[in-house]
C-alpha cells in the first residue's frame, strides 16, 4: 500500500511539475533567452557570461553536443571585431576558402552585428596551450557591438549540430538586439 502511495505521489508530481523554463542571461547591454532544449550551465570560467550546450542528433550524447560561450569584457576591451573574427577563424586548419570562412555584417535594430562561420578541423583548447584537433567541426559566431563593450557569442561543435542549431542561434541573437 505504501509503495502505491509513493508511486501515485511521484506520478502526480511529474504531472504538476512546471513546464520547462527558458533560461535567460544578460551580457553587456543585451538580454538573451536560451532556446528550449538547450542547456544553460554555470560558466566554467569567470570570463564567460554564459555557457550553453546544444544537444546533437539523437544517440550522439556528449560527443554530438555543441557549446556556446558568451563573453563581455567592457568598453574598449576584448579586441576589435576583426581581431576576434580572425582569432576564431585561426582555430580552424587551412586557408579561409578551404574552411568556408565567411562573415556577414548587418544592423539589427540599432545594433551592428557581425556573424561569422567556418567549418573543418577545429583546434580545441585554450589560447597559448596545446590544442586537440577535432575533425568535422563548425563555428557560428556573432559579435554584437555596443559602446558599453561588444558581446561575443560563439558556438562550436560537430558540423551537423551547429548547422541544425543555426536558425535558433540567429533568432536568439536577433531577440537580444531587440531589447
Amino acid at each position: 500500500m505504501r509503495a502505491l502511495r509513493v508511486g501515485l505521489l511521484l506520478a502526480l508530481s511529474v504531472c504538476l511539475a512546471p513546464a520547462e523554463e527558458t533560461a535567460n542571461f544578460t551580457a553587456g547591454d543585451f538580454k538573451f533567452a536560451v532556446p528550449a532544449g538547450w542547456n544553460s550551465v554555470t560558466p566554467s570560467s569567470p570570463m564567460r557570461k554564459a555557457e550553453i550546450y546544444v544537444p546533437g542528433p539523437e544517440g550522439t550524447g556528449k560527443a554530438g553536443e555543441a557549446i556556446i560561450t558568451v563573453f563581455h569584457f567592457g568598453p574598449g576591451q576584448g579586441g576589435t571585431v576583426q581581431q576576434n573574427v580572425d582569432r576564431w577563424f585561426g582555430q580552424f586548419d587551412g586557408d579561409d576558402e578551404a574552411k568556408g570562412a565567411a562573415t556577414a555584417k548587418e544592423t539589427i535594430g540599432t545594433v551592428p552585428v557581425t556573424f561569422a562561420r567556418a567549418r573543418g578541423t577545429f583546434q580545441s583548447g585554450m589560447p597559448g596551450q596545446p590544442t586537440t584537433p577535432l575533425e568535422g567541426q563548425a563555428l557560428l559566431g556573432a559579435i554584437l557591438e555596443s559602446p558599453n563593450g561588444d558581446v561575443y557569442v560563439k558556438m562550436t561543435g560537430p558540423a551537423p549540430t551547429v548547422e541544425k542549431a543555426e536558425p535558433a542561434f540567429v533568432e536568439m541573437v536577433r531577440a537580444a538586439c531587440a531589447h
